[in-house]
């Protein structure tokens, strides 16, 4: 909420009608420093306004039952990841049904400008025929500044690559399958994992992977945080700056390079962290409002990341195919 939601609402002139958390000072320091005019002194009387588009900015665990208390048909963006597990989305996809909620899920890298520009050069044809995706991430994470993470029974898929995986599948649709490895760190053994490897099976004339690194710990020369897209007419790299010293982060920047012709760099207005925050929240309430055909980010559209996500896991847990052993000799 400090470093993104609220920046980015603050940028769109949103009126926001106060804030809550468990941890009441903290809700008191939000509220002071991005002057909203309330503080709720519970969760009951947080989510008794009708009219309210609500912001569930919560670990994933504690979604379903936020969920249960917001008035019938009220709007929500849900934070990422859709639940736990694919179990779990389906649990919170009935929720939202039977509630009659209006629900997204703030998969924002989708509205992330270099993003936006990445789709539109997929759209206009500029690339031709996609033939290569690569996201490459390697960085040093503090993960230290999420303790909650360290009791999930899966981590790095479901809390930080769910982006990537989501944007690839807004790119260029959902994979026939997956292939996917997650580990540990020595650094960081009380996370699940928090390193992965990720093939995206879409047939034989495209290369879709996923690689990512968050304990590169020796200096800022080779770290990457990058998105390829490679066709048969254009290539694109994309730079996600704020995994480069997060949270400060390094500004985005897209390039891209004709056949034949050099690197452009292609103009960004504005970057993933906070920019990238206004469109989900826009999108929602610009839905109800009947101004946009589609919700973007639905939570229907999400449970489909979370399957590609149960996928991956499901992959990691049967584990590669052994070595054939020796020839008898």
């Amino acid at each position: 909420m400090r470093d993104a939601h609220l920046p980015a609402y603050r940028a769109c002139g949103f009126d926001v009608l106060g804030v809550y958390d468990p941890d009441l000072p903290r809700a008191e320091s939000l509220a002071r420093d991005f002057g909203l005019r309330r503080v709720f002194g519970s969760a009951t009387e947080a989510t008794t306004h009708p009219d309210a588009v609500f912001d569930v900015a919560v670990p994933p665990d504690a979604i379903e039952g936020v969920l249960e208390h917001l008035p019938e048909g009220s709007a929500v963006l849900i934070q990422k990841p859709f639940g736990r597990d694919l179990r779990e989305a389906t649990r919170l996809l009935a929720v939202c049904r039977r509630r009659r909620l209006t629900a997204a899920v703030n998969f924002q890298l989708r509205f992330a400008p270099g993003m936006l520009a990445l789709r539109d050069l997929v759209t206009r044809g500029v690339l031709g025929t996609v033939t290569d995706v690569d996201v490459l991430v390697r960085c040093r994470m503090p993960w230290k500044l999420w303790p909650f993470l360290a009791g999930l029974p899966r981590m790095e898929l479901p809390l930080h690559s769910i982006h990537y995986l989501d944007a690839i599948r807004g790119l260029v649709g959902d994979p026939r399958g997956v292939y996917a490895r997650t580990v540990k760190h020595p650094e960081s053994p009380e996370l699940a994992s928090s390193k992965s490897t990720v093939i995206l099976d879409y047939g034989d004339f495209v290369r879709a992977s996923l690689a990512t690194n968050h304990h590169h710990d020796f200096g800022d020369t080779h770290h990457r945080s990058e998105l390829t897209l490679e066709g048969t007419e254009a290539c694109a790299k994309l730079r996600m700056g704020v995994n480069l010293d997060y949270p400060r982060g390094l500004p985005d920047a897209l390039d891209v390079a004709r056949r034949g012709g050099p690197w452009e760099s292609i103009p960004l207005v504005g970057s993933w962290f906070p920019d990238a925050f206004r469109g989900p929240m826009c999108n929602l309430q610009r839905f109800v409002a009947g101004e946009d055909p589609t919700l973007l980010s639905s939570v229907e559209d999400a449970f489909t990341t979370m399957a590609l996500i149960e996928a991956c896991h499901a992959s990691n847990d049967r584990g590669g195919v052994p070595l054939p052993p020796p020839p008898n000799t």
